[in-house]
């Protein structure tokens, strides 16, 4: 395996297999989330406390992204990435096994400490790219985590629908082992030279997050935009079974439309590349904020309020992803030897958003039904345009 040492434009090969890597990591994240009814039956959590499940594997990817992302400037990234999927792949296997709300939770956090690999492969393509192509690597790399995020949902819903949702997480778990081998024969190798200690590594995660001001808004910008997205797709399973009579499959078939945000990403990532950046930000707060709208709007059981419904979806998909991009693009342009800690922080703060959203989705659905809900997400991704609407 060849030793990556400079940038240098990145083999296409390699950057299909990051991309397929990060959607197949990342994906352990949300295959619980059309499904919590069910889990949450079985383990015997009320469906106002439900969310807690997505918002504890979330709270596992934070406390990943703030203490074994940042060892991307320390330790060799190569055996850092089948180490934090290791870990994944036992979590996963107890969440499989669980008879108890206590022991799956506990795996749930585990199973988000694992996932931050993807937190790990996308940096590392930014380091394989030069700086002129970065925005573009970055976008097709998060195309295939954004898939991952997208496709999630209906996979573990047809999967649930046959065989239970025990078998979602033991088959991802078989396939996080083989993908494991996949990376290990292919990634080639990169030791950091960082010239610092783990315990000042990090305290600098908040020296970089107090003294980088880009850092603290675009981190809040993608904080409440996820926490919007979040909160949508923790919700909207129990509206499509209770208002539509959707089942499982059903669910899932529906959840396929956000796969098509996904294509927001690499164009995202194209016009970062020519400076387009502010204007396109803007813009995705106020897509996030239509989709939210319609939601409310249409709330009848017509076909046609079904479709508007999957409009929407597809709006807030493209919204949440693209601006990720756009974020990510700056950030990775702040610093080449504090880039994994830059993404650590960023990421971290993006997926307390995401946590809150999940936990805020299943509480606003039980207590003030799809309405509340979807006042609560419109108001996460306006708090983002009015904090925008302060940039200089």
């Amino acid at each position: 395996m060849n030793e990556i040492k400079n940038e240098k434009a990145p083999n296409d090969y390699i950057i299909v297999i990051l991309a397929a890597a990060c959607g197949t990591i990342v994906a352990n994240l949300y295959y619980a989330q059309p499904l919590i009814a069910s889990i949450g039956m079985d383990l015997g959590l009320p469906l106002s406390f439900a969310g807690v499940i997505v918002t504890f594997t979330q709270i596992g990817y934070v406390l990943g992204l703030l203490f074994l992302v940042p060892l991307l400037d320390l330790v060799e990234n190569h055996r850092l990435v089948i180490f934090t999927m290791m870990i994944a792949v036992a979590a996963l296997i107890v969440s499989a096994v669980s008879k108890s709300a206590a022991i799956f939770l506990l795996a749930a956090v585990a199973v988000g400490l694992g996932s931050t690999a993807t937190q790990i492969l996308v940096p590392y393509a930014a380091y394989l790219s030069d700086e002129a192509n970065r925005g573009k690597t970055v976008g097709k790399v998060m195309s295939g985590l954004l898939l991952g995020i997208m496709l999630a949902r209906p996979v573990s819903g047809f999967i649930a629908g046959i065989w239970g949702w025990q078998a979602v997480f033991l088959i991802s778990a078989a396939v996080t082992v083989v993908l494991g081998i996949v990376l290990a024969l292919t990634l080639p190798k990169r030791k950091p030279d960082a010239g610092i200690k783990y315990k000042a590594l990090l305290y600098s995660l908040w020296l970089l997050f107090k003294d980088t001001p880009i850092l603290r808004r675009r981190a809040f910008y993608q904080a409440a935009l996820f926490g919007s997205f979040s909160l949508f797709w923790a919700a909207v399973p129990l509206w499509l079974a209770d208002n539509f009579g959707l089942t499982h499959q059903g669910v899932a078939l529906f959840s396929l439309a956000g796969v098509a945000g996904a294509i927001a990403a690499p164009i995202a990532g194209r016009f970062a590349d020519r400076g387009e950046t502010a204007p396109l930000t803007g813009a995705a707060m106020i897509t996030a904020m239509i989709s939210f709208i319609g939601a409310a709007i249409f709330t009848g059981k017509s076909a046609i309020a079904l479709a508007i419904l999957v409009l929407c979806a597809i709006l807030l998909d493209m919204a949440v992803s693209g601006n990720l991009v756009l974020s990510q693009r700056i950030i990775y342009s702040l610093g080449d030897k504090v880039r994994g800690r830059l993404n650590g922080v960023f990421m971290a703060l993006f997926f307390v958003g995401g946590a809150t959203g999940s936990l805020l989705g299943s509480w606003s659905y039980s207590y003030g039904g799809w309405l509340l809900t979807a006042l609560v997400g419109g108001a996460m991704a306006a708090a983002s345009l009015l904090y925008y609407f302060t940039e200089s």
